[in-house]
C-alpha cells in the first residue's frame, strides 16, 4: 500500500503541473521565472516529500523488536515470562504492564516476569524502544482455567422407545470459554459437537444439552461428555481434556417377538420358549385348551403335550406380544412315514420283476 501510494501522488501531481503549463503556453503569459525547468523542481520536491512520508510511516510499522515467545498462554496462578530484544542502537527500552512492568534500560535484552497470574482482565503487556523515536510491540496474552467438574444427566428420567428426550452437560468455572470445545460420545463413538462464540475471559459455567432418539438397542447405552481447551499451538499439548463419569440410559419398550408362530413336533419332552425382551420386564400368560393350570413362565417344559396350539402373550407397560405355538403329533408323523416307505419299496419290487420278465427267455420259469 504504500508503495502504490506516491506513485499515485506523483501521477497527480505531474498531470497537474502539465495541464497548468499547457494552459500559460496557449495564448497566456507565465509567470516571470517560471519555466519546465522550474516545473519539473516543483513536482521532484512534492515527490520527495511524498516519498518521506511514506518511508517515516513504513519503519514505525517495522518496529525493530523480537518478542519471544511471541504469544503466552498460561494457566491461572502460574509464572509467566517472556523476553525483549533488539538489535539496533537506541536511547532505551522497556516494558510497560499493569503487572511486571520493566522500567527503561540500554539493555539489548529486557524480561517481562511475572510469579502469579491471577487477573482475568490483564492488559497485553507490551515491550517499547526509543531510538530517534519510539514504537512498541504487544505481548497476546491468555489466561487458561480447565473445570472444575464435569457431569452428565438425563432431563427426563424415564426414556420410552421412539421419542426425543435431552442430555445435559454441566460443565463448572471453566476458561476461557470461547476456547472451549465440548464432545459428547456414545460409547466409544463421538456422535457431537458443541463449541462457544462466548468471549468473556474470566471463569463461566456451562450447561449444554443433546438431542437424542433412543430404541430398544440404545438400553443401557453408555453416555459420556467431554471438554476440550483447545489454547493453540502456544498452549499445552495435547489440548486439557475433562470427561464425565458415563452415564447408563434407561430406554423402555415394548415386549416384540421375532415371529408370531412356530411349529414343534410332538416328541418324549416338549420345550416351548415365549421369552421376548422389553424394559419394563414382561408378565406372561399361556392359553391353551389343552393346559389345565394357569402358567406364568415364559417357558413350558414337560412330558409330551397334546398336539395343538398353545399361545403365549407377553405384556408390559407399553403394550403386549403375541407367539403361537403349534404342536403336531410325532407318532402320527412315524407311521404314515412307514406306509408311504412301503408302498414305495413294493412298486419298485413289482416294476422291477415286470422288467426281468420282458427281458428273460420264454420258458424262463420265476
Amino acid at each position: 500500500m504504500y508503495s502504490l501510494l506516491p506513485r499515485l501522488w506523483i501521477l497527480l501531481l505531474l498531470l497537474r503541473e502539465m495541464s497548468q503549463w499547457f494552459h500559460f503556453h496557449r495564448g497566456f503569459s507565465t509567470p516571470r521565472g517560471f519555466n519546465l525547468y522550474n516545473m519539473l523542481q516543483c513536482v521532484l520536491g512534492l515527490f520527495s516529500a511524498v516519498t518521506l512520508l511514506v518511508t517515516v510511516k513504513g519503519t514505525n510499522a517495522e518496529c525493530p523488536l523480537q518478542i519471544n515467545p511471541p504469544k503466552l498462554v498460561v494457566r491461572f496462578n502460574s509464572s509467566a515470562s517472556a523476553n525483549c530484544n533488539t538489535s539496533v542502537t537506541h536511547d532505551g527500552m522497556g516494558w510497560e504492564a499493569t503487572v511486571g512492568g520493566v522500567p527503561l534500560s540500554k539493555a539489548n535484552l529486557i524480561t517481562w516476569r511475572v510469579s502469579q497470574l491471577t487477573d482475568w482482565k490483564i492488559e497485553p503487556p507490551f515491550c517499547y524502544i526509543n531510538y530517534g523515536k519510539q514504537c512498541e510491540v504487544p505481548l497476546p496474552v491468555t489466561i487458561y482455567k480447565t473445570p472444575d467438574s464435569v457431569s452428565i444427566s438425563t432431563v427426563n428420567q424415564i426414556m420410552t422407545e421412539g421419542n426425543q428426550y435431552e442430555l445435559q452437560c454441566d460443565i463448572h468455572n471453566v476458561a476461557p470459554a470461547q476456547n472451549l470445545t465440548i464432545n459428547w460420545y456414545k460409547g466409544e463413538t463421538l456422535v457431537n459437537q458443541t463449541n462457544f462464540t462466548d468471549n468473556t475471559k474470566s471463569p463461566v459455567n456451562k450447561i449444554i444439552r443433546l438431542l437424542i432418539h433412543p430404541d430398544r438397542a440404545d438400553d443401557g447405552a453408555q453416555y459420556r461428555c467431554e471438554t476440550e481447551l483447545n489454547l493453540g499451538v502456544e498452549g499445552p499439548q495435547p489440548p486439557p481434556k475433562n470427561t464425565s463419569k458415563p452415564l447408563s440410559i434407561d430406554v423402555h419398550y415394548k415386549p416384540q417377538h421375532s415371529s408370531s408362530a412356530e411349529n414343534i413336533s410332538q416328541s418324549d419332552t416338549v420345550y416351548l420358549n415365549c421369552t421376548v425382551k422389553a424394559n419394563p420386564a414382561a408378565v406372561y400368560t399361556w392359553h391353551s385348551e389343552h393346559l389345565k393350570e394357569k402358567i406364568s413362565s415364559p417357558v413350558i417344559q414337560s412330558s409330551p403335550l397334546s398336539p395343538g396350539k398353545y399361545t403365549c402373550t407377553a405384556t408390559n407397560d407399553l403394550g403386549a406380544s403375541s407367539k403361537v405355538f403349534i404342536v403336531s403329533s410325532a407318532g402320527r408323523t412315524t407311521f404314515w412315514a412307514i406306509v408311504i416307505a412301503g408302498v414305495v419299496l413294493a412298486v419298485l419290487l413289482i416294476v422291477s420283476y415286470v422288467i426281468f420278465k420282458i427281458k428273460s427267455p420264454p420258458n424262463t420259469i420265476i
